[in-house]
């Protein structure tokens, strides 16, 4: 749900979030950044995002776009279920600001990731490991350079049921939140793929996050993911 995959894929993705944070206000994200997979060469994915429409319950913020997003996807190596079940795939990620001006970042983020996958029959684990770099370096004013730790766990309960949890840890060495980490618990569950047409499937998922540590950016945040594979 929140650990991007390090499979290439070909789909249709929108996400939607509710979120509450430490201050008791409420955010709806409409879209989450989420947008078009494309394979258009071997071993490399292009996703597209689409920027989020945010909406904050009154008078907590501002309804807007956020920034829009990109991802670059590169397949290093691969191997069957005969030859390991494994997979390593490098990530370059890109944060437009074309938000609006209460809720953009004002800055371009590139964000290089490496991610892992490992399967044993019907259980995989799957983790990715990046920093993200904006083009104001590590200002203390700034978002600075958070490192993002994510794994998933999953295991296909039957045909079309893929319970999982994910970890996510981010951790500021510098920037506004200097010195500060977070741990964030995602338990929630997959459905699909179903048969649409020919290769066209359906997928939805649902999750429910909770942070584990103090003083967290968000109390508690629930997560809809509906994906038309192809």
């Amino acid at each position: 749900m929140t650990t991007v995959t390090p499979r290439l894929e070909e789909e249709l993705r929108y996400d939607q979030s509710w979120e509450s944070n430490n201050k008791g206000s409420h955010i709806t994200s409409y879209g989450s950044g989420k947008g078009l997979e494309l394979i258009p060469w071997d071993n490399i994915e292009v996703i597209l995002g689409v920027p989020a429409w945010q909406s904050y319950n009154k008078p907590a913020g501002k309804d807007g776009f956020a920034d829009d997003s990109f991802l670059l996807k590169y397949r290093i190596a691969a191997a069957n279920e005969e030859h390991g079940n494994y997979i390593v795939s490098g990530f370059l990620g890109l944060s437009v600001p074309t938000g609006n001006k209460e809720l953009t970042e004002d800055h371009y983020i590139v964000t290089p990731t490496l991610a892992l996958g490992k399967g044993w029959g019907n259980f995989d684990v799957q983790s990715t490991m990046g920093v993200s770099i904006p083009d104001e370096g590590a200002a203390p004013e700034g978002s600075g350079t958070p490192l993002q730790i994510n794994a998933a766990l999953q295991y296909r309960l039957v045909k079309v049921l893929w319970p999982e949890v994910e970890i996510n840890y981010t951790y500021w060495a510098n920037g506004e939140h200097a010195g500060k980490n977070q741990v964030v618990l995602s338990p929630g569950f997959l459905l699909g793929r179903f048969p649409i047409w020919h290769r066209v499937g359906a997928t939805i998922g649902l999750a429910y996050q909770v942070a584990l540590t103090d003083k967290p950016t968000f109390n508690h945040n629930f997560l809809l993911s509906m994906r038309i594979p192809f």
